[in-house]
């Protein structure tokens, strides 16, 4: 039986342009999944009021980041998927749960070069509804009604793999002089507490009061929170760190998300005497509009405007080497029962 991997990322605007901008949050922000209310009020909310305003906006931040080549998330994991490929003697895809490389284009790509098996390898290290959930679901929607013989394996979250933790805590040590940064933080892309709530399988161990995530549970395989605290505990370990926190950043809507926010921790360090500092955004495996605006641009500004001298982002893994070698390793050591590690 023939096998394959299907590499899949957000995605992103096919341009910059207020047009393609508002089509791509259109389809993002219709999921169920990442504004999880009823339809009818969703359509409310996304195409009465956001996508009525929120398009020029986005596309400003955009093009402040966009790439001769395209864009930055698409650029990254195509570099990525094309380094693994050479690594691999089996068909390596990527495809992006938003915009135009659909995961339709990427199951086709592999099925017509006679693949019977895929593994879904979604680019997130950590559980959520609106990433490694709606993807899994989308999948299977779609194999349903297209390729029904088709059997798809699914790698689960690798947010604690002990080799993926050494391949972060190598990548943040060889950006930064640990010795010189007074305070390293981990931003995770934020959530709605709701979120968590919801993919608490027990539906009673998730409270969001800062102690949940400590304290062992079978919930933890699905609860966000947790897993991304999680790498920021392993890797301080790793590194031995003394100086370091955990933000959320992004959030929309008014109802209550994953704290504390990324915006106001930077304001607060920075008014709190920090002078530098460094910011890693393990929610994330490619550089994308919230690393390179939102982080390296704005969270510099907020940090300057408060008396800090020194920021520095440090890139995610992105087509890193290691990175590409560790994937490769689990590739190979996929096995019939979907486990690769």
């Amino acid at each position: 039986m023939k096998k394959g991997v299907l590499l899949v990322n957000l995605g992103s605007p096919d341009s910059p342009e207020p047009k393609d901008v508002k089509k791509y949050l259109g389809e993002f922000l219709m999921d169920e999944r990442v504004i999880d209310v009823p339809k009818w009020a969703r359509t409310i909310l996304v195409k009465g009021i956001i996508l009525n305003t929120r398009p020029k906006t986005s596309a400003k931040a955009y093009k402040k980041i966009w790439w001769k080549e395209g864009s930055p998330l698409i650029v990254l994991s195509e570099r990525l998927q094309k380094k693994l490929q050479t690594k691999s003697t089996i068909p390596i895809s990527l495809a992006m749960r938003y915009g135009s490389m659909t995961i339709l284009k990427g199951i086709q790509e592999l099925v017509d070069q006679g693949v019977e098996k895929i593994l879904l390898f979604p680019l997130y290290p950590q559980f959520a509804m609106a990433t490694t959930e709606t993807i899994s679901v989308l999948v299977k929607e779609i194999c349903t009604e297209h390729f029904p013989d088709l059997i798809i394996e699914e790698i689960k979250p690798f947010y604690n793999n002990q080799d993926y933790i050494n391949v972060l805590s190598k990548s943040i040590k060889s950006s930064i002089d640990l010795d010189k940064i007074e305070h390293l933080l981990f931003s995770y892309h934020g959530i709605p507490e709701r979120h968590i709530r919801k993919s608490d399988i027990t539906k009673s161990h998730c409270k969001v009061d800062g102690t949940c995530c400590d304290t062992p549970s079978i919930a933890h395989e699905f609860c966000y929170s947790h897993q991304c605290k999680e790498v920021t505990k392993l890797v301080a370990k790793k590194l031995k760190l003394k100086n370091y926190s955990t933000s959320f950043q992004s959030r929309l809507g008014f109802d209550p998300w994953l704290q504390p926010y990324t915006d106001r921790t930077i304001e607060r360090l920075g008014k709190s005497g920090i002078k530098s500092m460094a910011i890693v955004t393990p929610a994330f495996v490619s550089d994308c509009l919230e690393t390179l605006e939102e982080i390296a641009m704005e969270g510099k500004e907020i940090f300057e405007e408060v008396g800090g001298h020194e920021f520095t982002t440090i890139p995610c893994l992105n087509d890193n080497n290691d990175w590409v070698n560790l994937i490769s390793n689990w590739v190979d050591n996929w096995k019939d029962n979907g486990k690769c590690f």
